[in-house]
């Protein structure tokens, strides 16, 4: 903590070499034999570029492989916030969603592609074409829901939350977000969309804020997506109703919505 408020205040958090061996001595720490790297990339990133993403996977890579750790950096697309869901509990139960096969698209792909990065790594497939099936075998069977249910029980958690969503923190409030125009999503600021959530009340401004659990972002679109006028695009929740407004404020921001379908 001292040393995360000193590169606050000296303002290097965006260090590349600060935030290489932040990151690397936790991984070489806990002891693992390899390691998969989710490095992200986009405006929702400490990363904004392609460029840089490998710059800071390349060092990282390098750093594992030189403590004798098979090490894989794999770059992924944070342009716009990944799956639906932005809070803690919102994002629990969507993580639980995706493992029982209803997940969003993205989450369920890059889960899927970085399993499959993993298990080769960790030498149970030849390849990470095989680990991919694997993986997809462990979802569509059930037995990665069983071993997350494993996991909860092992930490002295209620591994009923898995079929019992009520168990998890209620949101008293709310405030939905509708669009203004016809058009199509060309562009949802993943950074702004975060920061709306954290003044919702789901994330931390300083360590002496506390967190609200139930609080974050819903979203009912994508990029790419058709929207009409009036059409939901995100919920926001909470437990304080001017927290939430000034969150659904900042989100709303986050739209961008175009004539033409964007790429």
């Amino acid at each position: 903590k001292k040393l995360y408020a000193l590169r606050d205040v000296t303002a290097t958090v965006d260090n590349l070499s600060l935030i290489t061996s932040s990151i690397m001595s936790k991984k070489l720490a806990s002891g693992s034999d390899a390691i998969v790297l989710d490095v992200k990339c986009g405006n929702g990133a400490f990363m904004e570029s392609l460029d840089d993403a490998c710059e800071l996977g390349s060092l990282m890579v390098e750093i594992g492989k030189a403590d004798g750790k098979k090490t894989i950096a794999v770059i992924t697309d944070m342009n716009q916030p990944l799956g639906l869901a932005v809070g803690n509990s919102l994002e629990v139960i969507e993580a639980i969603e995706t493992l029982k096969g209803r997940g969003p698209n993205d989450i369920t792909e890059l889960s899927l592609q970085l399993a499959s990065y993993m298990i080769y790594a960790g030498e149970k497939a030849a390849s990470p074409e095989e680990g991919y099936e694997m993986a997809k075998h462990a979802l569509e069977s059930g037995t990665a829901l069983r071993k997350l249910a494993d996991f909860i029980e092992g930490q002295g958690g209620d591994p009923n939350v898995i079929n019992d969503h009520s168990l998890f923190p209620r949101p008293t409030c709310f405030s939905e977000i509708h669009s203004e125009v016809d058009g199509f999503i060309g562009e949802i600021e993943a950074r702004a969309i975060g920061l709306a959530s954290q003044h919702s009340g789901a994330g931390r401004a300083t360590k002496e804020d506390r967190i609200d659990l139930s609080a974050g972002i819903m979203l009912f679109k994508k990029v790419g997506d058709t929207v009409q006028k009036g059409d939901l695009l995100a919920t926001v929740y909470g437990n304080d109703q001017s927290r939430v407004d000034k969150g659904a404020l900042e989100a709303a921001g986050a739209f961008h919505i175009q004539d033409s379908k964007p790429e």
